[in-house]
Order: C-alpha cells, then sequence, then structure tokens
C-alpha cells in the first residue's frame, strides 16, 4: 500500500489553494488569550538519538513475574497472529456494508462465526461483541426479550466488574439482578440455592464455567436442566481455551454462549483489546445483538458474502432493534480465528489440557510452601490460594513485588473498589468514601469478609517450572 508522506511542497501548495500563507492562518479565529503561545518541547534530534533516547526511557520499566488474571489470563500469541492482522487491508477495514468490496472482510468474519458456534457447540455466532461484560448485559436482555420476565440470576462466584457492566446495561428495563451461591467446600455453584430462586419471574440464569474462582461447574447440565424447567434461559460464560477439554455449553444445554476472546491471541496491552464471544441455538438468533454474516451466490451462481437479518440492527430497526450495537471487534475477531487455525482442533485440546496440568502444578508447589487450596472443586487455569494463619493476601503480595513478583488477585482489598456505573453514589455526609446503592452492584459479602487470606492465582502455558518454583519459594519465604 502506498504511502502519502507529508512535504513542503505539498504543504505549500494546500496552502495556496486555500489562498493562505502560512499555517498560523488557519487558527486565526482562535483568540490569541487562550492560545498555547510555544509547546515546551526539546529541539529535534536524529534517529540514532531517538532510538537511544526511548531505550533509555524503556530501561525504568521493570518486567515482573506475573501471576494475575481474574478472568485475562496471559497466553502466548503467535508471531503469525499480528503478521496477519497487521496487514493494512485488514487493520484498515471498515464495516462491510458493501458486500461486492468487501469479500475477503466478510468471509474473515463468517469463518470466524463458524469457528465460534463450532467451540462453543451453538448453532450461531455473531460478528463479535465488545467484551465479555458488554456480551453479558446483551445476553440478559435477550433473555428478557424472550420471554417478558424481569429477574436474572448470576452467580456470586463471578467478577464483580462484570456485574457492574450487567446492572447498566438491564437496570433501563427495571430488570433485578439476583446472585445465588457457591458450595464452600467445591467452590461450584450451589444447586440447592439455584432451585430456591428459580420461580416465574426469572427470565434467565448466568453461569461461568470454570467461575470466577477458577473451579469447573460440574453440576452445569443439572442447572441448565432446572432453569429450562422453569421455562427459563439458560446462558453459559466459558474460556475458550478451556473448550479444548471442558464440555462446550452447547453439550450441556445452554441457549446462549458468551465468554472473553483476548485470551485466543490477543494481548494484555493495559487490559485491552477485548473481544466479546455471543453464540446462540438457532431459535434465538432472530433476538440475537450485533453483526451477522451469512453465506450466499453472486449473479454468477459463485459463492458469496454478506450481512444478513440486518433488520434486527439499530441502523435499520432504531428503537425497534435487538441491541444499539453497531459495531463490532472485526480485526480483534480475525485475531481469534488465526489464532484458532493456528492451533487446530488438536492444538485447542493440547493447550487447554497443558493449561490444567500447570495450574495443577502450581497448587501443589504452593501447598508444599505451606498453603493449601480454597475449594476441592477441579480447576482451569484459576485456583484460589488460601495463606495459612490468616495472612492476609495483600501482605504477602507486598513482599512478593519486592522480589519481582506479582502475587495472585487479593479476594480481600479489590472488591472494595468503588465502582460509579455500579449504582454507586458519593457520600457526602458521612466518613464513608461510597456507598453501593443497588443490590446488584454489591461486591460479593463472602469475597469482602471472609477471604482476606485468599489470592486468585492464574497459570497458563507461559509459566514455566522455574517460575512456579520461583513463586513457591518467595510465597514461603514471605510468611
Amino acid at each position: 500500500m502506498k504511502r502519502m508522506i507529508p512535504n513542503i511542497a505539498v504543504k505549500d501548495e494546500m496552502l495556496r489553494d486555500l489562498g493562505m500563507s502560512s499555517i498560523d492562518e488557519l487558527f486565526a479565529d482562535i483568540p490569541e488569550s487562550i492560545r498555547i503561545p510555544k509547546l515546551n518541547l526539546p529541539d529535534g534530534i536524529c534517529e540514532a538519538e531517538v532510538k537511544k533516547e526511548l531505550s533509555r526511557l524503556a530501561g525504568k520499566n521493570k518486567i515482573l513475574l506475573s501471576f494475575l488474571g481474574a478472568g485475562l489470563p496471559q497466553h502466548y500469541s503467535p508471531s503469525v497472529v499480528r503478521a496477519i492482522t497487521s496487514r493494512s487491508e485488514f487493520s484498515t477495514a471498515y464495516t462491510p456494508y458493501q458486500a461486492e468490496l468487501s469479500q475477503g472482510m466478510l468471509q474473515s468474519i463468517f469463518e470466524y462465526q463458524s469457528a465460534v458456534a463450532a467451540i462453543t457447540g451453538m448453532d450461531v455466532g455473531n460478528a463479535s461483541m465488545y467484551d465479555w461484560a458488554t456480551a453479558l448485559g446483551e445476553a440478559a436482555r435477550m433473555a428478557h426479550r424472550s420471554n417478558g420476565r424481569l429477574t436474572f440470576l448470576v452467580p456470586k462466584a463471578m467478577n464483580w466488574e462484570k456485574r457492574s457492566v450487567l446492572h447498566n446495561y438491564t437496570k433501563g428495563l427495571g430488570m433485578r439482578i439476583v446472585e445465588y451461591g457457591y458450595d464452600a467446600a467445591t467452590g461450584r455453584a450451589d444447586l440447592a440455592d439455584i432451585q430456591s430462586k428459580l420461580d416465574e419471574n426469572v427470565c434467565g440464569l448466568y453461569i461461568e464455567n470454570p467461575n470466577f474462582f477458577g473451579v469447573v461447574e460440574e453440576e452445569a447440565q443439572a442447572i441448565g436442566a432446572a432453569v429450562h424447567a422453569n421455562g427459563a434461559v439458560f446462558i453459559a460464560g466459558v474460556d475458550p481455551v478451556s473448550l479444548g477439554c471442558i464440555k462446550a455449553p452447547g453439550e450441556y444445554g445452554a441457549d446462549i454462549a458468551i465468554g472473553e476472546g483476548q485470551t485466543l491471541g490477543g494481548s494484555l496491552s493495559f487490559g485491552g483489546p477485548s473481544l466479546g464471544i455471543f453464540a446462540c441455538k438457532n431459535n434465538f438468533v432472530r433476538q440475537m445483538p450485533g453483526r451477522l454474516v451469512g453465506a450466499t451466490k453472486d449473479v454468477n451462481g459463485n459463492r458469496a458474502f454478506c450481512l444478513t437479518l440486518q433488520s434486527r440492527e439499530q441502523h435499520i430497526r432504531r428503537d425497534k432493534a435487538t441491541s444499539n450495537i453497531c459495531s463490532n471487534e472485526a480485526l480483534c475477531a480475525l485475531q481469534s480465528l488465526v489464532y484458532l487455525s493456528w492451533l487446530g482442533g488438536e492444538g485447542l485440546n493440547c493447550l487447554a489440557v497443558q493449561n490444567m496440568e500447570i495450574a495443577e502444578k502450581g497448587k501443589a508447589a504452593l501447598e508444599s510452601a505451606g498453603c493449601k487450596a480454597a475449594f476441592s472443586g477441579m480447576n482451569f487455569n484459576e485456583i484460589v490460594i488460601r495463606y495459612p494463619n490468616g495472612t492476609p493476601a495483600d501482605k504477602i503480595n507486598r513482599k512478593l513485588l519486592k522480589k519481582g513478583i506479582q502475587g495472585g488477585l487479593s479476594l480481600a482489598k479489590y472488591p472494595c473498589a468503588p465502582f460509579r456505573s455500579a449504582g454507586c453514589r458519593a457520600s457526602l455526609r458521612s466518613k464513608e468514601r461510597w456507598t453501593q446503592s443497588a443490590e446488584s452492584a454489591r461486591a460479593p459479602k463472602a469475597l469482602v469478609h471472609g477471604m482476606r487470606d485468599c489470592a486468585l492465582y492464574c497459570f497458563t502455558e507461559v509459566h514455566t517450572d522455574d517460575d512456579i518454583a520461583r513463586l513457591a519459594a518467595a510465597v514461603k519465604e514471605a510468611f
């Protein structure tokens, strides 16, 4: 792709066409009193000096061995992902409304949808959502549209930031978000509690598998059966990498499957960009949010691709659309497609099994250092570790940080972080900084009060045996 490099001759030609003699004349209507007189910039330097200065600044960075996850585990992204997705025909592509000019992009989205449907066991996947949290919000609204009910059940073992987004998505509909508990021994969802809360007002129930604690929900099928017996919609949130070795949502009866696609070849660039996975069964497809690409034939009978079922979307239906999402994460979706194609089915299975084995190694190493797993349930990637003698997780993390290690996420301190979007309001008449104004936005009490000595550790294929041994030794010294 040819690039136009700005130069003095081009600038002078543009100014002549505008009837001006300098760039300053373009800004003549801005009063002098509010102009910045001069930018505080150093004199220009050559390329070699720029590289040297940037290297000096980069040298201030401290590279840490990280075991943080909480829903965004660190995975290795092969070079082929960046090599393909950085091609200009992909990175500069816009929403492919004009099908005859966008067959390449449309086909990549179609193949992504097919891959998502295949790994989740669903009939159809959409062109993507913004992230896992917004996919959850859309799934809850979709459940409400399907039966008109207003209560939505979610797990207590769930990231409270997702709950915040869910609250924002559903409060305008008057929906009520109700939590169900988890078994204190296994960490799995409490089926009895779920059954006690399923009634004629419940539009849908959401599970995460594995859940926030990293525990695999082995009773997912029984939960789904109870939800369907109540006439509600069963929604499963999944880690797509885990689907290489644990049952897909479609296999245990889920109507809708959602998840975070950043784990499929994405990078943890300060938390983004993310990719919301969204798939469902055929009988829900007309209530599905977001774009859909379908296969068709052109006038010559050749296979072709186009946007389909657009009557659901806001650019046609306006306020009657299934969702107000007007874009998708097409480049991130392509990234996930390249990653899944690179792995293949067998590769995804091997990666998932490897992650489970590494998590078990991490748990065993920390147990040998004097810790113990907080739950007995089977884990994938993430494990809640309880420190001995009630030692606060924050204290351990401070000591680990001095050794260049980011320990697991403290389950005592983190939930107390304020979220304005979750219905929090400033308390001006008391010493409390924040007060919660919505039941659905509250941090799980069990996480706040009963787990100050617990941390959520994440282990993936990027962690070597030496990394785990280094962590265990540092934790043992920290007591």
